[in-house]
């Protein structure tokens, strides 16, 4: 073989390498995704493209895509993501790439974001009898189920509280002189905020399917409502409902 041959075969396998690289190059290659997402949770092409599909498929729920380095602080903090009107779905970015490309696992995984869809309106309907819900949502877990949470504003039993006392101050003012009813009354006011920050919280009641969660929200408005015309004494007697699954 001569020269000039040689130096063409070694640039053909060159060139066909090259190729070879950068089409693995362009296949691993990722891109942001429109909607929300948790840290910098990027998707293949093909990926991008399913997930475009899927949220189309369920419009009726929010999905947030989450970046593989932040998975555990979306688990830990999944009621700060919560949505009032619609469900909440948080779902990385490998289960995303894998549904893509993998028919049974995409099945799987769709079986449970569709049965959750299903029940939808009786969540709904629970969580209209309920003014203290901030959101809701659901997390696609690694083990193939899903845990369901709901967002709760303990504000309407500090309001209810809040209202009682106001009845008491009023029947007092009547008897001590105006001038020391209004310094009482700026007092307590002062004094009712600085209780109300450091009582003011969410609580985030979890499960392990729709109609637990359902079950624990009528639970959880029970046990406040009934707080609320107990005596002082009868609340420290109460018992406490653990919410967290």
């Amino acid at each position: 073989m001569d020269l000039g041959a040689i130096i063409n075969s070694t640039t053909t396998a060159g060139n066909t390498h090259a190729t070879k690289e950068t089409k693995q190059a362009d296949e691993v290659k990722k891109y942001g995704v429109t909607g929300r997402t948790i840290g910098q949770a990027k998707l293949s092409e093909n990926a991008k493209k399913y997930y475009e599909e899927l949220k189309s498929k369920y419009q009726n729920m929010d999905f947030i895509l989450v970046s593989k380095d932040m998975k555990e602080m979306a688990k830990a903090n999944a009621g700060s993501f919560a949505n009032p009107h619609k469900m909440v779905v948080l779902i990385d970015e490998e289960k995303i790439e894998r549904m893509a490309t993998d028919e049974q696992y995409r099945k799987q995984y769709e079986s449970i974001i569709a049965s959750a869809q299903n029940k939808l309106p009786e969540l709904k309907q629970s969580l209209s009898n309920s003014a203290n819900v901030k959101g809701f949502g659901m997390q696609v877990n690694d083990n193939g189920t899903a845990s369901f949470f709901a967002v709760m504003d303990k504000s309407f039993k500090q309001q209810a509280d809040k209202l009682e006392k106001q009845r008491a101050e009023k029947k007092e003012e009547k008897k001590v002189a105006e001038k020391k009813a209004e310094k009482k009354e700026r007092e307590e006011q002062l004094e009712e905020k600085r209780l109300e920050r450091k009582d003011k919280q969410d609580v985030v009641i979890t499960a392990n399917s729709i109609d637990e969660l359902i079950k624990k929200i009528e639970d959880y408005n029970y046990s406040q409502m009934a707080d609320t015309v107990k005596t002082d004494a009868e609340k420290y007697l109460g018992t406490r409902i653990d919410f967290k699954g």
